[in-house]
């Protein structure tokens, strides 16, 4: 992490040195420095943490959501969401509507950046058409569009969260709702006064309402508490079946969901790689040195809440990914919520809620830089308009100093 931030400052583009090759770096430190095993069984020892059931389970997850979303995408049922939520918002609801709608989307597909991609172009053309203020439009869809990757069922964080924790997302959702909730209603309010001294014109379009069937069936069913897979295999039948109904042929369809699949790969080597080499720290004993030197420090569950804050907080900013940074420190905040009789799902809720609130606020993200791109704005030119994820920070920190908690339960 220290040799991609600081190439990445050097050069001052965070998207120029690739995360995966900075973690092949660090696979190779790590199996390089166990001097005291033979090589073989050094490589043996990394491949089976790589090849973990909890790992290759979660890269079929995000095989199958790249798929559903990409389907999704090119078949036109972003557009058809969008249209649905925004068609009947009068002119002065239009902000707040667009975060709502960021919201929803993003809740459905379980993704910040496709709803990003969704919902910018049409918040900079609201904007531009009623003589709105873009930056802040821009601002409401990108608070939006983290909600959802904080609360979806099939976003990668909350895979990556409740995975590293051993929970089921039911649980986490449970416990992540009780945060996210105030920060999205206080959000919202702000929103709608500040929408009311700034209308626009509304933008209607027409669309066929059969489109938002898959969104509406992977909400339902992941509500229900089914297996995530189920839940993504079930999204992905609804959307061909109502795809093939609207003239796309098997191909076509096919070739969407290749294309999802295939942008899920980087997520894929780099969550590979990282569970290798997290793997070989473990196995050499650094993980408790970790635990150990970090546990000095701690004095309480609050005090171990906030590290695991801090923990994941800091891996984000040098990471500028939310889901590589859970998954980075996952294992690590699951010994210090056991040491400190924290639950899984507190734990998870704080991983993945911690780990949005900082990729919302980069200003070098991939979410924001691509906000601003279609939106021909600077990537700072939002920031002081992105009230959630501060009304979020604002939240957790109250919860962690306030919240209830358990006796201690330290080992040894």
């Amino acid at each position: 992490m220290a040799m991609y931030l600081v190439v990445s400052l050097v050069i001052g583009d965070f998207y120029k040195m690739p995360l995966s090759v900075a973690f092949i770096a660090a696979s190779i430190w790590a199996i390089a420095i166990d001097i005291h095993k033979p090589l073989s069984q050094r490589i043996e020892t990394f491949s089976k943490a790589a090849g973990s059931p909890n790992i290759i389970y979660m890269i079929w997850i995000f095989i199958l959501a790249g798929a559903f979303a990409s389907l999704a995408k090119e078949t036109g049922s972003i557009d058809a969401t969008v249209a649905v939520t925004m068609k009947y918002l009068p002119s002065n609801l239009l902000l707040p509507g667009l975060f709502v709608a960021a919201c929803f989307i993003s809740l459905s597909i379980g993704t910040s950046v496709g709803t990003v991609v969704a919902l910018s172009p049409l918040a900079v053309d609201i904007a531009n058409t009623g003589g709105g203020n873009v930056p802040l439009y821009v601002a409401a869809v990108l608070g939006g569009a983290f909600f959802g990757d904080n609360l979806s069922f099939i976003s990668d964080t909350t895979i990556a969260a409740t995975r590293t924790q051993g929970v089921a997302m039911n649980v986490k959702f449970k416990a992540n709702l009780a945060i996210v909730l105030p920060a999205a209603l206080l959000t919202l309010t702000i929103y709608t006064v500040t929408g009311f001294d700034n209308p626009c014109t509304s933008v209607v379009r027409e669309t066929d309402l059969s489109l938002i069937i898959p969104y509406i069936l992977i909400i339902a069913l992941s509500l229900a508490g089914l297996n995530v897979t189920v839940v993504l295999v079930c999204g992905i039948t609804a959307a061909m079946i109502i795809a093939a109904a609207h003239g796309f042929s098997m191909i076509e369809l096919a070739e969407f969901m290749g294309n999802g699949i295939g942008s899920m790969g980087d997520l894929i080597v780099i969550t590979l790689l990282s569970a290798g080499m997290l793997g070989t720290i473990k196995a050499t004993g650094g993980i408790n040195f970790l635990l150990q030197a970090m546990s000095k420090h701690i004095h309480g569950a609050r005090g171990a809440k906030a590290a695991i804050a801090t923990l994941v907080s800091t891996v984000n900013i040098c990471t500028a990914n939310n889901t590589v940074a859970i998954i980075t420190v996952g294992s690590l905040s699951r010994k210090i919520a056991e040491r400190y009789g924290i639950s899984g799902a507190r734990t998870a809720s704080l991983l993945d809620t911690c780990s949005c609130i900082m990729q919302c606020l980069l200003p070098y993200g991939a979410q924001t830089l691509l906000a601003v791109s279609l939106a021909g704005i600077s990537p700072e030119a939002p920031w002081i308009y992105l009230y959630y994820p501060w009304a979020l920070a604002a939240i957790v920190a109250l919860s962690i100093i306030f919240g209830k908690t358990k006796r201690k339960t330290h080992t040894n």
